[in-house]
């Protein structure tokens, strides 16, 4: 019976259920990344408020960034544990706890007191609500590629990770448009006195209605099939020794291609506003609409990317599309001496060109096989996410201010040249993905 519903599932076409599991699943996902990611866009204000005013406004951006970094820092811990019963128990159940996990801290936020009411108490209660929505997004982001991964048909597992993971993107475009609409509506002393609050408070409400949503979800076929089969019985190792165990060359690939699509995210989207601002000069509002068209490139550039994953190798796509984001970046930073009408036609096509990185998970979810699946990728993802998105974060504003302007760049570069290299080596080792989805 096994056999015959996997028969089917590779034929079939994207069914109505297809459809409500991917919009769910990229929905949720985006107001989850929202929550997660809007920290960033305030960083001046947070650290303006939560920390002393005499502070140098370069160590307090340095801080600031200091909390942001914390919350990847804590992804591996909430990966391993939410994977380990999403393997367990099942793939629904962690992907609806998790959004619930990250709306209350983010609902929190909102409402801390600042440095001027309660001292330094401010940055240790803004830290540790972090490292709670870096634990949630640990369990959020593997879980749902794997919980889309499961649902569709063998041949649209590409286009189901490149639009959930463009779901996640957008998660990003909507911290950018509430960015927008907070310096266009409000002045400087009413965004220090109340209005920062606001994008926080709306973020909590958010994953409050994802998770409401989720509640109509179905849990995957490839589990349910497992608890029929017994195959989480098959053994009494904890998932995550059996994936360190048994699949660790899978786990350094997924890895270090995790560190590629942390260096596209952070540097070109997240971080930008640090160097386009303070060493080319631009504008704030300037960097604002421009990183909206780039991240809309970025999630135009998922869908495509993961769809090519269907149709061709998946090697040759990765190799092919990290040369591509290596010839974007060149321009893009060739042209930021050019003035904002460069930057708003080369950004646009440098974040389309990060869009690669909506192939990475086609990869990371056929690696392992089911009873491990969520297992090997939250800790692959989290764990290297942990190490180089923290430190890119944190990174960044140094190499920035310190050395050299390009330097964001050229990190860029080096790593995508890597990322090319990876899928040289992803096509010689494609016959060993696993076969079940």
């Amino acid at each position: 019976m096994a056999q015959q519903h996997t028969a089917m599932k590779h034929k079939r076409m994207l069914c109505a259920q297809d459809y409500k599991t991917l919009s769910l699943s990229a929905f949720g996902g985006a107001l989850e990344f929202y929550d997660f990611i809007i920290f960033v866009f305030f960083s001046k204000v947070i650290g303006s408020l939560f920390f002393p005013a005499d502070m140098p406004m370069w160590l307090s951006q340095l801080q600031t960034f200091g909390i942001f970094a914390a919350g990847y820092l804590a992804r591996p811990f909430g990966g391993i544990v939410m994977a380990h019963f999403g393997d367990l128990l099942g793939r629904k159940r962690m992907f609806t706890l998790s959004i619930l996990l990250m709306a209350i801290p983010t609902l929190l936020i909102g409402c801390l007191p600042t440095y001027a009411l309660v001292g330094y108490f401010a940055p240790v209660f803004l830290l540790l609500l972090r490292v709670c929505q870096g634990l949630a997004v640990g369990g959020e982001i593997p879980g749902a590629w794997t919980f889309v991964a499961e649902h569709v048909p063998k041949d649209k597992v590409g286009l189901a990770c490149g639009t959930l993971t463009s779901g996640l993107t957008l998660g990003i475009l909507l911290g950018s448009v509430v960015s927008i609409l907070m310096q266009s509506n409000f002045n400087t002393t009413e965004m220090h006195a109340w209005a920062w609050r606001i994008p926080f408070i709306v973020g909590g409400i958010f994953g409050f209605i994802a998770m409401y949503l989720r509640q109509w979800l179905k849990e995957t076929p490839i589990f349910l099939e497992m608890q029929q089969r017994g195959e989480k019985e098959i053994s009494k190792k904890l998932p995550i020794w059996e994936v360190l165990s048994n699949y660790l060359p899978q786990v350094t690939l997924s890895i270090l291609l995790t560190w590629v699509l942390s260096a596209g995210i952070m540097v070109i989207i997240v971080t930008s506003h640090v160097y386009l601002q303070g060493q080319f000069g631009f504008s704030e509002m300037d960097v604002s609409i421009s990183r909206l068209l780039a991240t809309a490139g970025l999630a135009l550039g998922c869908v495509l990317y993961g769809y090519l994953t269907d149709k061709f190798s998946i090697g040759q796509v990765i190799m092919i599309g990290c040369l591509f984001v290596v010839i974007a970046t060149i321009i893009f930073l060739s042209s930021l001496s050019a003035g904002r009408e460069m930057l708003y036609i080369t950004y646009p096509i440098v974040g389309f060109s990060v869009g690669i990185v909506g192939a990475f998970p086609y990869y990371m979810v056929r690696a392992f096989p089911a009873k491990v699946r969520y297992s090997g990728v939250a800790f692959s993802f989290n764990i290297s996410y942990a190490i180089t998105g923290a430190l890119t974060a944190f990174l960044i504003p140094i190499l920035a201010n310190f050395f050299s302007k390009y330097a964001a760049g050229f990190y860029v570069i080096a790593v995508f040249l890597l990322g090319a290299i990876l899928g040289w080596y992803i096509i010689r080792k494609e016959k060993e993905l696993a076969k079940d989805i």
